[in-house]
């Protein structure tokens, strides 16, 4: 465990385990992937590690350019609780999530997120833009990241080489 996952765990008392929650959010991932979609997976947790929502990408298979895996996921826990609000919840995604998806975490309340691998292009959690501590925001979210960051990294590179290769037909 990374000093900054000890650090989160010392924190919180979270009584879950970081790294079994990704593995299931990398299952989610690897059901993008063979649908042909972008291999994001995620999950909300609340504070006892218990899953209220879990999904994976899918904008391409439901034609909804908001179909990410964070906010499918987030919607099926607000669902559940039957409150919008998710409050003491934690989102867990394979990427680093994009503005999108950081906005909807805010608006929920999420308290913290924990990522695999970072988003250098799109994320919003720290490698392009910062909106997880933004002062100017009225919430602010936790981030852990760095979980199982190789594995996370190597199914997306896998699925955009293969893409590039005609493996996984491009989208129009």
């Amino acid at each position: 465990m990374t000093n900054g996952l000890r650090d989160c765990y010392n924190q919180h008392h979270m009584p879950h385990d970081l790294y079994q929650l990704m593995r299931e959010a990398l299952d989610e991932a690897r059901k993008a992937f063979d649908e042909g979609e972008v291999p994001v997976g995620a999950l909300v947790v609340d504070n006892e590690g218990r899953i209220m929502g879990k999904a994976h990408n899918r904008p391409v298979s439901l034609n909804d350019p908001t179909a990410h895996a964070e906010m499918l996921a987030i919607r099926r826990a607000a669902g559940m609780l039957g409150n919008y609000r998710l409050v003491g919840a934690t989102l867990v995604a394979t990427i680093e999530p994009c503005p999108m998806c950081m906005g909807a975490a805010l608006n929920a309340r999420v308290e913290r997120l924990v990522y695999g691998a970072p988003d250098p292009k799109a994320g919003a959690a720290g490698s392009l833009y910062d909106l997880s501590s933004d002062s100017r925001l009225n919430h602010r979210i936790e981030v852990v990241s760095g979980v199982l960051q190789e594995e996370c990294a190597l199914l997306m590179q896998r699925f955009f080489r293969m893409r590039r290769s005609g493996e996984v037909p491009k989208w129009s």
